[in-house]
């Protein structure tokens, strides 16, 4: 049984039509229909019920859906385990969101290379309905994001305490002088409703910003003040680029970890120390970013306003 029907029927059940199928598997909405089609025609049954609103499964298809996961993870752990590299004895592929990899994803793969030097590791980058997906089907077995969602087969932890705050491009910002040059940056629908509350006249700026942490560099090129998480807009600060807004409130916006249920033991202990260690490092770095704003750093020239390399 071909492979990407399988995949296109789980997006499909996923997402609740073709085109969003199509959006996640960077194929048309045509395509989605033939391979669907396909699929049907080898089982001898409809699997989905088609609507202006959407897509449906139906009985076939409900009762089909555990046993195509089943076939996608088997498929995985075969093929990550053929693609093993000759003198290495184990596998890993972690997933992160973009804000989630500079301080956190990064450190995590020295650490492991570190105590894990025969390990080959594997990096992927996505938003959470994409990593979820990953380690659902067992592509992703290790994956660090803000708002996961729950599958059979996954565990999620708590991760470290983060906090959106509000940061501008120039110094000594506040809130009364943030009107016309606001970012509004889409940080989930929790996100919304207390901005909504807490911040109305600020809720529709006009522009609004669903590129996560990138938005850091957006602002910071430009006279504008957005939400950035804490630990993202600290190299920011620290480069003089950016300027946290003293008087406007911070959003909890808290990280996990989620992970395979059937990931090694061994793998498993040891990616959990290393982020353990590194969690306890820039939980630190975080913490000095009020106090560092403060004490009047990053007061460089133009030509000197670089933000730094990864650490």
């Amino acid at each position: 049984m071909d492979i990407a029907l399988i995949r296109t029927f789980l997006q499909v059940a996923a997402t609740g039509s073709f085109g969003g199928a199509a959006d996640r598997l960077f194929v048309t909405q045509s395509a989605v229909s033939l391979r669907i089609q396909r699929l049907e025609d080898q089982l001898g049954r409809s699997l989905f019920t088609r609507s202006k609103t959407g897509a449906e499964l139906t009985a076939a298809g409900r009762a089909f859906e555990p046993h195509a996961l089943r076939l996608i993870q088997t498929w995985e752990r075969a093929r990550q385990q053929v693609a093993i590299p000759e003198g290495f004895t184990g596998a890993l592929t972690l997933g992160a969101q973009y804000s989630l990899w500079p301080r956190l994803g990064f450190r995590l793969i020295d650490g492991l290379q570190r105590d894990m030097p025969h390990l080959s590791i594997r990096a992927e980058l996505g938003m959470p309905d994409r990593l979820t997906g990953l380690l659902a089907e067992g592509s992703v077995q290790l994956a660090l994001m803000y708002t996961p969602t729950l599958r059979p087969g996954l565990r999620v932890e708590p991760l470290l305490e983060e906090d959106l705050v509000m940061v501008a491009s120039w110094p000594e910002p506040d809130l009364s002088q943030i009107a016309g040059r606001y970012a509004f940056v889409d940080w989930g629908p929790e996100f919304v409703t207390w901005h909504t509350a807490r911040l109305p006249a600020l809720t529709n700026p006009g522009l609004t910003l669903a590129l996560g942490a990138l938005s850091a560099e957006f602002i910071s090129r430009r006279e504008f003040a957005a939400y950035i998480p804490a630990r993202s807009a600290l190299r920011y600060v620290e480069a003089g680029l950016l300027h946290l807004v003293e008087d406007a409130p911070d959003f909890p916006y808290p990280a996990y970890s989620v992970w395979r249920e059937d990931l090694p033991s061994d793998i498993a202990d040891a990616a959990q120390l290393v982020l353990s260690q590194v969690v306890a490092a820039i939980d630190e770095d975080v913490h000095d970013l009020v106090e560092g704003e403060e004490e009047g750093g990053g007061e460089g020239g133009e030509e000197d306003r670089q933000v730094p390399a990864e650490g």
